[in-house]
């Protein structure tokens, strides 16, 4: 795999989004808490230097995407739903090489405050491989 050197992190912290997530039957038809954090690894430094936003990683155009998917589609798993968001984050902008990307449903075991899962992709394996 391709190392980190040289790349930077645009990260969005703490996204709440309310959607489907589950597989009990409640979790299938009532919509709860879904918190996302990514951290999108890029070299930013020619964004750096021009100060000009199409040379940036535009991160609200991977908020809006990481939104559209929760409120709007519904899979079982955590899991399915962090690498989907994986992949969708990747796909907005080609200056992303990898992404670790975790998803959090607060309150979904008692007494803790979350469960979830993290995971980290590079762009060759999910969009070019």
């Amino acid at each position: 795999m391709t190392e980190l050197t040289g790349l930077d992190k645009v990260f969005i912290k703490d996204l709440l989004v309310r959607g489907i997530v589950g597989i009990n039957p409640d979790e299938r038809v009532n919509r709860q808490d879904v918190l996302i954090n990514a951290t999108l690894f890029a070299d930013t430094r020619q964004a750096g230097a021009s100060d000009d936003i199409g040379d940036a990683v535009n991160y609200r155009t991977a908020a809006k995407a990481i939104i559209a998917y929760v409120e709007n589609e519904g899979p079982l798993l955590v899991e399915r739903m962090a690498a989907d968001l994986a992949r969708i984050c990747l796909d907005t902008d080609e200056r992303i090489q990898a992404i670790e990307l975790s998803v959090e449903k607060p309150g979904a075991v008692r007494f803790a405050r979350s469960v979830g899962l993290t995971i980290f992709r590079w762009r060759a394996e999910v969009l070019e491989g």
